[in-house]
């Protein structure tokens, strides 16, 4: 690289605000992008890919012309309606998200993907827009929202630069050329490389494992063999609970077999995995639980157990942000809310954190677990959708969540996504991934997950009457067309075609 060019490129400008060097491939990305390319960014979860993002709203505002940044859900675009304010200044940046709308004709906008689309169907004029960034453009796999990116995609104006921010999958490069045929180019770039590494445990009974058998020095390996010693543990504990199991059924049932009953052992409590983390100085942790109210039932046993992970200072710390968050608010709306007893588990060190809870609230905690004042964020999978809340920790004590219509084993890609949140980076050295073992929580399924480092992205296009129904409202026949002939998976379709004729 020629310095002195470099120097007086944009890009190098954009980096001197930065107080840390930009890794290669960001190098790589920036350049596209400053080239006017459309950019395919695919880098693992804290790899530092919305940096590329951010440029490209930095290049719109540098050529006058106006920007979209989209995110799947209302959280995300919030938050990055806020962190672009600060970097960008207020009255550059508005929000736009269904239900919300904050400056709407800022030069940059944040919006959800659904929004985009609706934009684009309903005609409005987008001249002057230079630049769309897709966040989590991966979440296009989504069987239920997924098809929205793809219309974004095909259909937003063929002047606009397209750059797109995914997880790390191992079909990029046919993302890529899907975008390059429906756009007109697209340059991709991949990184496999965590900043941060991520290492696999098991929780048997209070013990931490090593899923993997440590090399010879002891020391943690990323992947490899199970590790023998995690076996034994679990055949031990199962032993335990199975005679335990026997002696409590004799006693009850006078030595007779309850018809239908099998032995249970007693999963780990919610508190005892705090301190049991907390001991190991795995914290902080976000414990990854599929339910609102699991979240909340979460909480509030660590706070009955008495747990208690801050110090007095922090206490205050976090007395002081509470008070100015819900200043605002009357004593009658603090106390429907039950903001006493929400105050009381962050000044513990713990919260819960999904979508029922008012915005401020969430904007709190969010702060709060940033700051490093909160050390436990019980918390639905919607905060590993790219929300800006890293942790040295994350916690799974299920394997299966319901999706929609039935309750379903982790995919892959989602168990990647929720665990990628471990690590900080610039502040932890590494990251650790903690599965709660259980009776229906195997080591083989877990290293089966945490192996596949990247999954292929397939598209959950599907014509079905709520699409029709939306592209008759919102467009006209040539769109409807254009999109079911233009989808990913078509173009996926039709590749395996010519793959079959080849064969």
């Amino acid at each position: 690289m020629d310095r002195n060019r470099y120097e007086k490129t944009e890009r190098a400008q954009f980096a001197h605000t930065y107080d840390f060097e930009f890794d290669d491939f960001q190098h790589s990305a920036l350049a596209e992008v400053e080239a006017g390319k459309n950019v395919l960014v695919a880098a693992p979860t804290g790899a530092g890919k919305t940096i590329v993002g951010e440029f490209a709203l930095h290049m719109a505002l540098a050529k006058q012309s106006r920007a979209f940044y989209t995110t799947p859900i209302k959280a995300l675009s919030n938050q990055k309606y806020r962190e672009l304010g600060e970097q960008f200044g207020t009255e550059n940046v508005g929000l736009l998200t269904g239900d919300v709308s904050i400056n709407g004709d800022a030069p940059v906008v944040v919006m959800t993907t659904e929004v985009a689309r609706n934009m684009i169907y309903s005609g409005k004029d987008l001249t002057d827009l230079g630049a769309v960034v897709l966040d989590e453009v991966h979440y296009l796999a989504d069987r239920f929202r997924g098809p929205v990116w793809e219309e974004v995609i095909i259909h937003m104006p063929d002047h606009v630069q397209l750059v797109a921010l995914s997880a790390t999958v191992s079909n990029a490069e046919e993302f890529g050329d899907w975008i390059d045929q429906v756009r007109g180019g697209c340059s991709v770039i991949v990184s496999e490389t965590r900043p941060v590494p991520l290492y696999q445990h098991m929780m048997v009974g209070r013990r931490l494992y090593d899923l993997y058998t440590p090399d010879r020095e002891g020391h943690h390996v990323l992947h490899g063999k199970i590790n023998p010693q995690l076996r034994h543990a679990i055949s031990e504990d199962r032993g335990i609970q199975s005679r335990s199991f026997h002696e409590s059924e004799r006693g009850l049932a006078g030595g007779r077999r309850m018809r239908g009953s099998r032995p249970r052992r007693r999963r780990i409590s919610k508190p005892e995995v705090i301190i049991t983390l907390e001991r190991a100085h795995l914290l902080p942790a976000i414990f990854f639980i599929f339910s609102r109210a699991g979240c909340d039932d979460a909480v509030d046993a660590v706070v009955s157990a008495g747990v208690t992970l801050t110090t007095r200072e922090e206490q205050m710390q976090i007395a002081a942000v509470v008070d100015e968050a819900v200043a605002t608010l009357s004593a009658e709306d603090l106390a429907v809310l039950g903001i006493a007893k929400w105050s009381a588990a962050l000044e513990a060190g713990v919260a819960a954190h999904h979508a029922g809870l008012l915005p401020v609230l969430k904007e709190t905690i969010e702060k709060l677990f940033s700051a490093g004042l909160i050390k436990v964020v019980f918390a639905t999978e919607t905060l590993a959708l790219g929300i800006n809340m890293p942790a040295r920790t994350v916690v799974l004590d299920s394997l299966r969540k319901f999706n929609g219509i039935t309750h379903v084993t982790l995919s892959p890609g989602e168990y990647t996504q929720l665990t990628g949140r471990a690590g900080r980076r610039g502040i932890d050295v590494e990251g650790h991934a903690v599965v709660v073992h259980g009776f229906d929580i195997e080591p083989e399924e877990v290293a089966s997950l945490a192996s596949k480092r990247t999954y292929p992205l397939v598209s959950a296009f599907r014509p079905t009457y709520n699409m029709v129904a939306n592209l008759a409202a919102n467009g006209t026949l040539v769109q409807a067309r254009e999109v079911m002939e233009e989808s990913f998976a078509q173009f996926q379709a039709d590749r395996k075609v010519v793959g079959l004729a080849r064969d």
